[in-house]
């Protein structure tokens, strides 16, 4: 992201907002790792969407990066709205808490909420939404939680589609990027496909 925070329309105070997001989210999740076989670093996933938003789809909004780096930290650590308040002000910890799932109630109704409040979303929220989903079916197909089947991973495919679907109109590149992601949904199935005739033959 470096050469591309010296046009004018990016100032120093946004380069510095982006940082600060940076090293808050690193910090919060010092502790955390990926599900997938190398136990990645939790922090690559919020800077896998913030590279994604200002790479690939050209959003420069200093708010909606920040909300990305910082997406996760109230869902899945100690901090809350008032501390992203204080830290980053009101409108990147909005958009945070538009995107954070109660974990209070049961995970199959977090997935439904999460599909039938997609199209209320602000549109910063609906931004940091889209790369979110992005950025997990790109890890599904390649870098999978260890214990995910080929049937789970399709059916988070399936999942994230239905959430993505309340969301277009957003935005036309990250909806591109998300259709290319999501057709290796393909290559998931196809490897479901190959392992049932052998589940079969164990039974």
């Amino acid at each position: 992201m470096m050469h591309s925070l010296t046009q004018p329309s990016f100032l120093v105070r946004d380069f510095e907002l982006v940082l600060e997001a940076a090293a808050f989210a690193a910090h919060k999740h010092r502790d955390q790792r990926r599900k997938d076989v190398a136990a990645s670093p939790y922090v690559n996933h919020p800077i896998a969407l913030a590279n994604l938003l200002w790479d690939e789809a050209h959003v420069h909004d200093p708010v909606v990066i920040a909300a990305a780096l910082l997406h996760d930290t109230i869902e899945d650590t100690e901090t809350t709205r008032a501390g992203l308040e204080a830290a980053f002000g009101a409108a990147i910890a909005a958009v945070v808490v538009e995107v954070t799932d109660d974990k209070t109630l049961a995970k199959a109704e977090r997935k439904r909420l999460q599909i039938e409040h997609a199209e209320s979303l602000s549109h910063r929220a609906k931004l940091v939404k889209l790369a979110d989903k992005i950025c997990n079916l790109r890890e599904v197909a390649d870098t999978p939680p260890a214990d995910w089947s080929p049937g789970r991973r399709c059916d988070y495919f399936d999942w994230a589609k239905a959430v993505v679907d309340r969301l277009r109109g957003t935005h036309a590149e990250l909806e591109r990027r998300f259709d290319e992601a999501y057709a290796r949904r393909a290559e998931v199935a196809l490897t479901l496909e190959i392992a049932s005739p052998a589940a079969r033959r164990l039974r």
